[in-house]
Formats: structure tokens, sequence, C-alpha cells
């Protein structure tokens, strides 16, 4: 992991921080909170409510970040919280850290370049159902690390 951390630092990706367990918990919170929000708005709009389910995702994703007391910084820092959460979690992850970085790059194109862009229910939905998994194992993950402080 230390050649991972330094090659970011040295990119200027990210930098070490003194976070504590408290901004942690805050960011799980908030992800759980777009989460129901993503619920919620999938019956008023479906571009809202997958960006409050990538919006989950990536609270979740900085959360295992400051878990390490690392922060992303720079132009690139949903792409960092991607990359950081693939290295971390590992291959077993693989497969939902990928469906993570294809929201990133959807919500991207959609909000600043191709506002007619539609998203699917179903899209959507998967979405969603992908956040609530990030989520919870990023909790389990976190919680693992920090027995001794219950997350949320």
């Amino acid at each position: 992991m230390k050649n991972f951390i330094n090659e970011y630092k040295n990119k200027g990706l990210i930098k070490e921080e003194n976070i504590d367990i408290n901004q942690v918990v805050k960011h799980l919170e908030r992800a759980k909170k777009d989460l129901r929000a993503a619920d919620a708005n999938l019956k008023i709009d479906i571009e809202i409510s997958y960006d409050c389910a990538y919006k989950a995702m990536l609270r979740s994703g900085r959360a295992l970040m400051f878990s390490f007391k690392y922060r992303p910084i720079d132009g690139e820092q949903h792409k960092t919280v991607v990359v950081f959460s693939e290295y971390v979690l590992g291959p077993e992850y693989l497969k939902m850290v990928k469906h993570f970085d294809r929201m990133r790059k959807k919500r991207n194109r959609f909000t600043y370049d191709e506002p007619e862009l539609l998203v699917s229910e179903t899209e959507t939905k998967q979405a969603i159902e992908n956040a609530k998994n990030f989520f919870e194992e990023v909790c389990k993950f976190i919680q693992n690390k920090n027995p001794q402080k219950k997350l949320i």
C-alpha cells in the first residue's frame, strides 16, 4: 500500500490529514441519507435519483479514504476516490468498484456535457442497489478496521 500512497501523494492527488473517526461517520451518515433520497426520487426524477446513488457511493468512498487519514485533492477527486477504493478493498470488490467508476463517468456526462442524456429506470434501480451494497461493504470494512467505535 505504501507504494500506491506515495505515487498518489507525488502526483498531488491525495494528502495525508489528521482526520478523526467522527468525520468518517458523518460521511457515512450523509451517504445513508443520499440512498434514501435516491429511493424517494425514483418516481420523480430518474437523473436526480441516479445522482443521489452516485453521491452515496462517492461519500462512502471518501469515508473509506478518511479512515486511512487521506483526502483527495486537485481536479480528479472523484476518480481518485474510485481508484483508492479499488486499491483498498481489493480484487473481490472489483465488479462493485468498476460499477462505481461507470456511474462516475455517466453522471459526469449528463451533469456537465450532455444534459439531454437519458438514464433508464432499470439502470437507476441497479445503480441504487449497487450503491447500497457498496455502502454496506465500506461500512463493514471501516468497522473491522475500527472495532472499538460503532459507526452508524
